[in-house]
């Protein structure tokens, strides 16, 4: 075989397999992928797509255009009263890309990454690609799916180079409380390890204002964004890596063979809504908060499904020990009964196997229609 010997015993990846699926099948509600039905709003394209008429279809300089890095730090100064210079600001094809320079940045081989489970699955694949090693702790329900700190400090070695933190958390909804974040950077100074914090869903906590963990550590913080759910711009693959100056001339000469920079159309959209941030983010905000109350409203009736109250994102993470399955027999039966396509919860790690992810990507009639054919299944 001509593949590299690490890529010819492909793992089973239980996504592309759900969706492999989802494409033969007729009449199907899909609430797999976190990609919103809502479009971008046409005062961003409209603005993005004068620019280019106007000529800014090169390069920008490798870290980003100047005027986006500054929208970021105004943004971050405005909303969240955190201060920023230009220097620490990279943008990014999207925060996987910012996440994966990161870790190419700092980490050495067989340093370990502590990753809280249930986890967006790029996470260990990533850690892995930068030679590290990704250490699973899980958080539980009965925690409200937060970090519970016994288990994290029990999991810190001398080897402990980053904690991956992600809240508002995908895929369970939990957003994190203001002490944890506190608890948890107080950790991280102690034991002098980078907290590489994805605050993809900072826009979506629904009944408490959001803060970054950099305004809690801010020297062992790297701070990854993206312009994807905050302002239903996931196609225009921007995002965003806030960092200590060092990293950001450190990822610069990593990102040289990877992209270079991110594309200068999407830049230019991505600086039109940050500038506008406080009229685009509540609309996309209060959409998923209705569309998820109404989730938490229709579960509370099935029998065979229970859900702990959601606080942000635009995920559900529902239990279905009442049905007596796990969740990938459970997905597959529930597609192949009613066509409404949802990802098992052994997607995200092992402790989500009781439970499967339900992207509210879809508007109130779709989720009636789905929780209609949904109450009729029996187990």
């Amino acid at each position: 075989m001509k593949l590299a010997k690490k890529y010819q015993q492909a793992p089973v990846n239980i996504l592309s397999q759900i969706t492999t699926i989802a494409k033969t099948t007729p009449n199907l509600i899909d609430f797999s992928i976190g990609d919103p039905d809502l479009i971008t709003d046409q005062e961003i394209i409209e603005a993005s797509f004068q620019d280019v008429k106007n000529g800014q279809t090169k390069y920008t300089e490798a870290s980003g255009d100047l005027e986006l890095l500054k929208a970021i730090s105004e943004f971050y100064d405005r909303t969240y009263d955190l201060q920023f210079p230009t220097s620490e600001i990279r943008a990014t094809v999207g925060a996987c890309h910012g996440m994966y320079l990161a870790l190419q940045a700092i980490i050495d081989a067989g340093d370990e990454v502590i990753i809280h489970e249930p986890y967006f699955t790029p996470y260990k694949d990533q850690v892995l690609a930068a030679g590290g090693v990704p250490i699973f702790i899980p958080t539980y329900e009965k925690d409200d799916f937060a970090i519970n700190l016994d288990i994290l400090k029990a999991a810190i070695t001398d080897k402990t180079k980053a904690l991956i933190l992600n809240s508002p958390n995908n895929p369970t909804g939990a957003v994190f409380t203001k002490e944890i974040f506190e608890d948890i950077a107080e950790i991280a100074k102690k034991h002098d390890f980078y907290i590489l914090s994805d605050e993809v869903y900072d826009g979506f906590s629904f009944y408490e204002k959001f803060t970054p963990m950099a305004k809690y550590a801010p020297e062992h913080t790297i701070t990854l964004g993206s312009l994807s759910k905050n302002f239903a711009m996931t196609g225009w693959r921007i995002g965003y890596m806030i960092a200590g100056s060092y990293i950001i001339e450190a990822v610069k000469g990593i990102n040289e063979g990877i992209t270079f920079s991110a594309p200068s159309p999407s830049q230019r959209a991505a600086i039109h809504a940050l500038n506008n941030a406080e009229k685009f983010i509540p609309v996309v905000t209060k959409t998923f908060q209705e569309r998820l109350e109404y989730v938490g409203k229709r579960v509370a009736e099935i029998p065979y499904l229970s859900i702990h109250p959601v606080k942000g994102t635009i995920y559900a993470f529902i239990n279905i020990s009442g049905s007596g399955m796990t969740s990938v027999p459970f997905c597959e039966y529930v597609l192949k009964e009613t066509q409404v396509l949802l990802i098992p919860g052994l997607a995200f790690g092992d402790t989500g196997d009781n439970y499967v992810r339900l992207a509210a990507t879809q508007n109130l009639d779709v989720l009636k229609e789905a929780f209609d054919r949904l109450e009729k299944l029996t187990f």
